[in-house]
């Protein structure tokens, strides 16, 4: 992400200030979980994709700092609420909200989060970007939940997979580059169409996000999670439909009742490396990549241009 820092060095300091300003509070405790919220920044990898895509229009203005803290804002708050649902008690390599302040804090800290950045698009009337964000909040509500109702019933469905990633992770991105981009972009085709490319670059970094949890690497989260929390990623779901009967059956018992033994949750995993399953989703997550990066080719070249590539090749590249 170098060239993507370098290109827009002097605003992303000027957007973590902005950030600073939005989380502030009065209440003493509220304003120190803010701090410890800004400390233990990550990436900021959906901030950058708002403030490229919008300087890929024109220049940077106070709507495009806003529409990026919106977008880190919303972000955070999901963040927060997931490690409430997950009962995780780490998130980056730090104590989760709820591991130091308990859950019924670190719920209204994600409320807190949520509003904060929703007064501040009207308070400024940005109204696009916040039809924009909305709609980003309802669709990864929605995924998380027809997440959870799918593992019920272990459904096996490739296209059910794609409808929850795409409302979970891709929404989100989606919508940073859309937001970035009306505040700079009077052409509403050119906003439609970077929105089309960061649903591309999330659904490819969703499917990456996935096949961490078939490898060794220290990623902040352990190998197999997803299989204890029986979700059905895209690895597993190619095995499950391309296995034999008896593997098949062997599998989803596992996953259904034996999804804490270690022993049993590698089996699992050595049985989808086996299958193929580990290259059919790097080859999805690689078209899905092609496909956002045959959308940024429309526009001209450009550092900024080649910035968003180099954040593409990112999400796929990646070794957390």
């Amino acid at each position: 992400m170098k060239l993507a820092k370098q290109v827009i060095s002097k605003e992303l300091i000027l957007f973590e200030a902005h950030f600073r300003e939005a989380v502030k509070s009065r209440v003493a405790l509220l304003d120190r979980i803010m701090q410890y919220i800004v400390k233990r920044k990550g990436k900021q990898l959906r901030p950058m994709f708002v403030l490229l895509c919008a300087r890929l229009g024109g220049e940077i203005n106070d709507s495009s700092y806003r529409a990026a803290s919106l977008v880190e804002l919303l972000h955070t708050a999901t963040l927060v609420h997931d490690d409430v649902v997950d009962e995780a008690n780490e998130r980056r390599g730090y104590f989760s909200i709820n591991a130091l302040w308990k859950n019924k804090i670190a719920v209204l800290v994600g409320d807190y989060l949520l509003s904060k950045g929703l007064l501040l698009s009207l308070n400024n009337k940005d109204h696009e970007v916040l039809r924009i964000l909305s709609e980003a909040v309802r669709l990864m509500s929605e995924g998380e939940l027809l997440q959870i109702e799918k593992a019920r019933n272990l459904n096996l469905n490739e296209s059910v997979y794609y409808e929850i990633i795409n409302g979970k992770t891709a929404s989100l991105l989606a919508s940073a580059c859309a937001a970035g981009a009306s505040t700079t972009f009077e052409d509403p085709i050119k906003v439609e169409k970077l929105r089309c490319f960061g649903e591309k670059v999330g659904m490819a970094f969703q499917i990456k996000d996935d096949l961490f949890d078939y490898g060794n690497a220290n990623i902040g989260k352990p190998t197999g999670n997803d299989i204890k929390e029986k979700k059905l990623t895209l690895p597993l779901i190619y095995t499950l439909n391309n296995c034999s009967a008896s593997l098949k059956k062997q599998l989803i018992y596992i996953i259904k009742n034996e999804n804490t033994n270690k022993e049993k949750v590698q089996f699992v995993i050595d049985s989808v490396v086996a299958a193929g399953g580990i290259k059919y989703a790097t080859e999805k997550m690689e078209t899905f990549r092609n496909e956002a990066m045959a959308i940024l080719h429309e526009f001209p070249n450009s550092s900024i241009r080649e910035a968003l590539e180099e954040l593409v090749l990112y999400t796929t590249d990646r070794k957390y």
